[in-house]
């Protein structure tokens, strides 16, 4: 989930024009959904704009993944894993995944070295942009030359960039 730190900048001289104009951009174009939702939305607005100099307010935002899409992706993850020939689980499959798409976060590793560390998928930790990164991140990881020597080592590169392609393009890739 992204997380916004806004901090309120010296004040501005705005003229109540001015004023106007942001309300009518502000609400006009997007709304809460609702009576409630817009009177959400005008509360969050009157506590940004009564920040005073200095003062931080942070504000978390939630993009929803969307169904179809997560299916997807797992489904492609599945359909690779059953057609590769190197990974006998599918959870180290999908860990080499998410390093190979660089879907980490380093660390310093036991000998003093840095060591990825894969980030999670799951619905709650990663948002539908988020995911779409990933996904594309996926895809193209697995189109490469390393990946296709991992997964069939025994075919010739002109056949592992078919076998990838075959399955990528099942999925519309």
């Amino acid at each position: 989930m992204p997380e916004i730190t806004l901090v309120r900048q010296d004040p501005a001289a705005i003229s109540e024009a001015d004023k106007d104009t942001a309300r009518r951009v502000i609400f006009g174009m997007v709304d809460g959904l609702g009576e409630g939702g817009r009177k959400q939305w005008r509360r969050l607005w009157r506590r940004i704009l009564g920040l005073e100099p200095g003062e931080m307010m942070e504000i978390t935002t939630v993009q929803p993944r969307l169904g179809w899409y997560h299916r997807k992706h797992m489904a492609l993850e599945q359909a690779v894993f059953e057609l590769q020939e190197r990974f006998a689980e599918f959870e180290d499959f999908r860990t080499w995944l998410k390093v190979g798409a660089g879907h980490v976060n380093w660390f310093p590793g036991p000998k003093g070295g840095v060591i990825p560390v894969p980030r999670s998928i799951s619905y709650g930790k990663l948002e539908q942009g988020e995911m779409e990164v990933y996904h594309a991140a996926a895809v193209n990881f697995l189109r490469t030359e390393h990946a296709g020597a991992t997964l069939w080592k025994h075919l010739s590169p002109t056949m592992r960039i078919q076998m990838i392609e075959t399955v990528l393009g099942g999925f519309g890739e």
